[in-house]
């Protein structure tokens, strides 16, 4: 089922996630229901608050960066088939040179910019089985990740900006939260009578 896409300037997407368990109610619903949304709305990754849960989950489909002729064939054939749920993540270690990169998010459309982020990250995590993983990402998959991790800390691409660049988007911003804006998805918006 699609779920709508929660706007920026819900609460919800400023809450730092709770961990859960697999007694999770319909977990395994929930988690198709995420699929279904991200592809819905031609996304990469989706996190739970963008649905409106503040949880610790998150999924990431990064085939479609596969495609890229600007990536080596080693960054391809780790971004070729990558499909992943990540359920109560905690990043490790954050390393490498600072690399910056064109972000934009589902619950921020019409808005992207240019962010810096470490180039490899360390991260422990559970998958849809409750398996433990400790996996070492780097390039753009460990953008795709550090992207959707942000969401479950209650963080958003555009706190990473300069001060300036705040500015300038403020207020796309505003008109965002109050519906003002062209998307192909569902969305839910928080200051907007329309949309809810």
């Amino acid at each position: 089922m699609i779920l709508p896409v929660i706007a920026y300037g819900d609460p919800v997407l400023r809450k730092v996630g709770k961990d859960i368990t697999a007694e999770y109610p319909n977990l395994e619903k929930l988690i198709d229901n995420m699929w279904d949304t991200m592809y819905n709305a031609s996304g990469v990754g989706l996190a739970a608050p963008q649905i409106g849960l503040p949880i610790r989950m998150f999924v990431i489909d990064a085939s479609p960066f596969a495609d890229d002729d600007d990536l080596s064939a080693e960054e391809k054939e780790a971004l070729n088939g990558f499909k992943k749920v990540f359920i109560n993540a905690k990043i490790e270690e954050e390393t490498g040179d600072e690399w910056t990169f064109n972000e934009g998010c589902l619950s921020i459309p019409e808005v992207r910019e240019d962010v810096s982020r470490k180039e490899t990250i360390v991260i422990s995590y559970l998958d849809e089985n409750f398996k433990e993983h400790k996996d070492t990402f780097g390039g753009l998959l460990a953008r795709v990740i550090q992207h959707e991790y942000d969401h479950i800390e209650g963080v958003l691409f555009t706190d990473k900006l300069s001060s300036l660049k705040k500015r300038i988007i403020k207020g796309k911003l505003g008109n965002i939260s109050k519906g003002k804006v062209s998307a192909d998805y569902r969305m839910k918006f928080p200051d907007a009578k329309k949309g809810r």
